[in-house]
């Protein structure tokens, strides 16, 4: 699903404008993209929760020429999913940890 699916979704749920659509996922987007600069965790019941994990320096190796390479240390933008979304996607698995 590309972000146009999304804006075609939302703008189909009610009596939006296609440009209605596009500021309501902008808006989504940017707050999440907002909160996760300043630190900050999302968390969406029922869907899961972003935050940002620390990535420490580290030496790597270039593939072509085997060079060693300092990789600086990052931020990187991390996603849980929730219970319930894993349940969703994996119904099979869901239904056979009710057996046991």
């Amino acid at each position: 699903m590309t972000k146009a699916d999304l804006v075609e979704k939302v703008t189909g749920l009610g009596d939006l404008t296609r440009r209605d659509g596009e500021v309501i996922v902008e808006t989504i987007f940017d707050s999440v993209i907002g909160a996760l600069q300043s630190g900050d965790k999302i968390e969406i019941r029922g869907f899961g929760s972003f935050r940002i994990r620390e990535r420490n320096p580290r030496i790597g190796r270039n593939p072509k020429t085997g060079d060693r390479v300092d990789v600086p240390a990052k931020r990187v933008p991390y996603f849980k999913p929730s219970k319930e979304l894993r349940d969703l996607v994996n119904p099979e698995e869901s239904s056979a940890r009710g057996k046991a």
